[in-house]
């Protein structure tokens, strides 16, 4: 076996775990809670032991397993880092999801695979961040980078608190009833098989007692403040074994702590942390996060660093320092004024001189975040020059220096910002269109084919990056700026703050972000949402011969009417609708089953339909053709099924296929509704019963290589 290296920042989840309170209480008997704190073994008035959290959604760690592909007999659990955002309801649903975000090569002594969720309740609330360390003991040796060093300072003075505690021989027995069923904390056999003289103690049922120590000393009774815990597994622990949990405070709302095994005085649990407090207000903030904000020496650039900046987030200003129309040789003041306001607010921040209109100039930009700060999180396109003349009055020069900063400036950064979030996992990109684009401006023919053609880069862009997280909008400003100065009257521009436009940005910046691939218009406190709608058009003949110009004009109504208009999310989408024009419309396909309903035999189960779809498969139809369709079909006798169809055969299967060319997503009775002829393909796939992805034009094919009536 090998890990996946392919696994890493592929989206896992959502899982689902309903709970109530007697899973609450049965995870506080796991972990040591009894009479004496009936605060988490009794209804009444019942509260929720904060490490809950990470037995509840077990089944997240099971799947950064199986989805790494690390050999199973060799796991043990290496370090948790539990966030809590809110305190933990005593029932409810839990939806998680998260991904692996990396591998460490331990060389002979194995590998470390790190994966993060986040928890939402079905109340809606963000509950808890899980970041999860596994040591797979037998997957080292892949020539991966080593894990960087997590020093924790503990004082060197006696802990201010020592905790004893004494887990049953049988405490295992009941623990593994909350999910953490795996053998070797049961099983003498299996225990010995992969190194252990008997089963050992769960790694996190250790960890719950340390959290219950933790609390009774420095939050008794009020679990709703912990904010934070973090440890790594140091030695494992056998059941019966005694414990201490030591506690140092460090400062306000924080301590350090460890276990040890009393009976032999080894370390059992190391490096822990110990946050604690009242629950922060709900703001977006960004904390950790690294932002390059390209044109921030002034405007709307400087706004976005500074607001990013007051929020958490680390700063990499970028200014040429040029003229506004792109000339002259820089100037480092600007970039560095702004740099000097982020450090005189107490935030952190370096500054940038290159030019986005290079290749080489983009990478520097991204270089010298990893270089300061280690990572790039967010990337503003923002930088912009103005060079306005109508179009008999454009020079080539005066065309290709507008585009070359809007348009290649933006390829330029992104790209290896991009590359950078792809392997974190994570990634907000906001590109800065205009109005001149979207609707078009006197004069301004270079500025708005740049700011338009931005939002075909977003199109594709947000496609690319959304199994990795990676949300990519534009924002259309209206703002005052040096661009404008002399184009807008006084009056006017003194109501256009920048200010009003940063809101709007930094929340598509944010984690909280709910979209990609949208376009917004913001300015002096108003926002709202611009769209690419397509009509829904009209058939103009019969799909087999070209229709007259005549023709076309006499269709010329119907074929603008915005009447009915909606909105692609990709060009497949748009692919669909018009390869499926020609369907028969619903009445008649209605008619046409109602006349052959008598006579033929229509499949009663779905998996009939794959049963029969065999000796429906029509050859000679196939000459040439290698494709695999992949069905998902959800409900009452649903499941996965594929037919592959290659040099003339057909082979249909039960499960998924390792490479489908595109998978089509259907619930159980519409199937059957699809398949005896009672649901039209067309009506399917627009009212959003039929999901096709992958190459959707495939998906055409099936009617031509299967006989299903």
């Amino acid at each position: 076996m090998a890990l996946d290296m392919d696994a890493i920042g592929k989206k896992i989840g959502p899982i689902k775990k309903e709970y109530n309170w007697k899973d609450v209480i049965l995870y506080a008997l796991g972990v040591g809670a009894g009479v004496d704190e009936l605060d988490y073994t009794y209804e009444k008035n019942l509260k929720v032991i904060p490490s809950f959290s990470i037995a509840s959604i077990f089944n997240f760690l099971g799947e950064v397993g199986v989805t790494s592909n690390m050999n199973l007999a060799g796991i043990l659990h290496g370090e948790q880092d539990l966030i809590f955002h809110n305190p933990i309801p005593t029932s409810g649903t839990l939806t998680t999801e998260g991904r692996i975000t990396h591998y460490y090569d331990k060389g002979p002594k194995g590998a470390l695979v790190v994966g993060e969720s986040d928890t939402f309740h079905s109340n809606g609330q963000k509950l808890f961040t899980n970041i999860v360390t596994i040591f797979a003991r037998l997957d080292g040796g892949f020539g991966g980078e080593n894990a960087p060093a997590n020093v924790v300072e503990f004082p060197e003075r006696e802990p201010d608190f020592s905790v004893d505690a004494a887990p049953s021989p049988n405490q295992p027995l009941v623990y593994r009833l909350s999910g953490d069923i795996f053998q070797l904390h049961v099983d003498p056999e299996f225990a010995k098989m992969v190194g252990f003289e008997k089963p050992i103690m769960h790694g996190l049922c250790t960890h719950g007692f340390a959290c219950r120590a933790l609390m009774a000393s420095l939050t008794p009774g009020r679990p709703e403040l912990v904010r934070r815990l973090a440890c790594r597994f140091s030695r494992t622990l056998y059941p019966g074994d005694p414990i201490r949990t030591l506690i140092w405070k460090v400062s306000e709302g924080k301590a350090v702590w460890r276990t040890i095994n009393t009976r032999t005085g080894e370390t059992v649990i190391e490096n822990g942390a110990f946050e604690y407090g009242e629950i922060p207000k709900d703001e977006i903030r960004f904390d950790g996060r690294v932002a390059v904000i390209t044109g921030a020496g002034g405007g709307l650039g400087r706004v976005y660093a500074l607001e990013l900046a007051k929020r958490g987030a680390k700063i990499v200003v970028n200014d040429l320092g040029g003229a506004r129309d792109g000339s002259g040789e820089g100037s480092t003041t600007p970039a560095q004024k702004v740099v000097e306001e982020i450090k005189a607010a107490g935030g952190e921040a370096v500054a940038n001189y290159d030019n986005v209109a290079t290749a080489e100039g983009g990478e520097g930009i991204v270089k010298s975040a990893l270089d300061a700060f280690g990572t790039v999180d967010i990337l503003i396109n923002n930088a912009g020059i103005l060079r306005d003349k109508s179009i008999l009055k454009m020079e080539p020069e005066t065309w290709r220096a507008v585009l070359d900063v809007h348009l290649q400036g933006a390829y330029h950064v992104t790209k290896p910002a991009f590359a950078v979030m792809k392997e974190r996992g994570y990634g907000r990109i906001i590109m800065t269109t205009s109005a001149a684009g979207l609707y078009g401006n006197f004069g301004q023919t270079n500025y708005s084919a740049a700011k338009m053609a931005l939002i075909g880069f977003m199109n594709t862009l947000k496609l690319e990056g959304a199994k990795y997280d990676i949300k990519v909008n534009t924002v259309a400003p209206v703002a005052a700026s040096r661009l404008m100065a002399d184009i807008i009257p006084p009056e006017v521009l003194d109501k256009m703050k920048p200010e009003f436009v940063a809101p709007l940005v930094l929340f598509l910046c944010s984690e909280k972000c709910p979209v990609t691939g949208r376009i917004y218009n913001a300015g002096v406190g108003f926002y709202n949402r611009a769209a690419v709608m397509t009509t829904p058009g009209t058939v103009i003949g019969d799909g087999k011969k070209v229709p007259a110009v005549e023709e076309v004009g006499a269709a010329w109504e119907k074929i603008v009417s915005l009447q009915g208009a909606r909105e692609y999310g990709q060009l497949s989408d748009l692919m669909g609708d018009m390869l499926t024009a020609f369907a028969p419309k619903p009445e008649k396909a209605a008619a046409a089953a109602t006349v052959d309903a008598p006579t033929a035999e229509r499949p009663a189960s779905v998996k009939a339909v794959f049963e029969k779809m065999p000796q429906a498969f029509r050859a000679e139809k196939a000459a040439g053709v290698n494709v695999v369709f992949q069905f998902t079909i959800s409900g009452e006798g649903g499941g996965e099924w594929f037919a592959e169809i290659k040099e003339g055969a057909c082979r249909v299967e039960a499960g998924k296929h390792a490479g489908p060319t595109c998978t089509l997503a259907i619930a159980s009775a519409d199937f059957l509704a699809l398949m005896n002829g009672k649901l039209p393909a067309m009506e399917a796939y627009t009212s959003g019963k039929l999901k096709i992805g992958g190459d959707i034009m495939k998906s055409q094919l099936i009617g031509k290589l299967f006989k299903m009536d």
